[in-house]
């Protein structure tokens, strides 16, 4: 039987690693504070969250200019463009960042880095900084 709890975890965490601004962080504590188990949160958040990225890298590498065009306005997008434009895809070490890393996946489809590539770096820095979020939660 699947998990509501487990499936709402794994929603919110997709949906904010587009850039609706969500903290799936914040799910994630929720749900391990709620009573689920710390592993089962890991995936379920793991999974959510690397689909919403596999979003941004497809609408980066396959969507109309305009709109992601529309998606790097601000100065934080922007700078995530520049940084890419610069550094290539070691700057995805840093997608797990706040404000810059969800910006930086949908770059790193623009920028057609390999899938292979961006899908190690990105879905690895995100499924670390969730463990580590919840080794210093427990």
């Amino acid at each position: 039987m699947i998990d509501a709890g487990g499936v709402s975890l794994m929603l919110a965490s997709a949906i904010a690693a587009t850039l609706v601004p969500l903290s799936s962080e914040a799910a994630l504590v929720a749900a391990v504070s709620a009573g689920m188990n710390p592993t089962e949160a890991l995936v379920w958040a793991s999974v959510g969250n690397c689909a919403g990225v596999t979003v941004n890298y497809g609408l980066g590498r396959w969507g109309r200019a305009q709109i992601v065009e529309r998606r790097l306005q601000g100065k934080w997008a922007q700078r995530t463009l520049q940084w890419m434009e610069r550094h290539g895809w070691p700057t995805l070490l840093l997608s797990w960042l706040p404000f810059v890393g969800d910006p930086l996946t949908l770059v790193a489809g623009l920028s057609k880095i390999p899938f292979p590539l961006f899908a190690l770096l990105a879905y690895g820095t995100r499924v670390v900084r969730y463990w580590a979020l919840l080794f210093f939660v427990r």
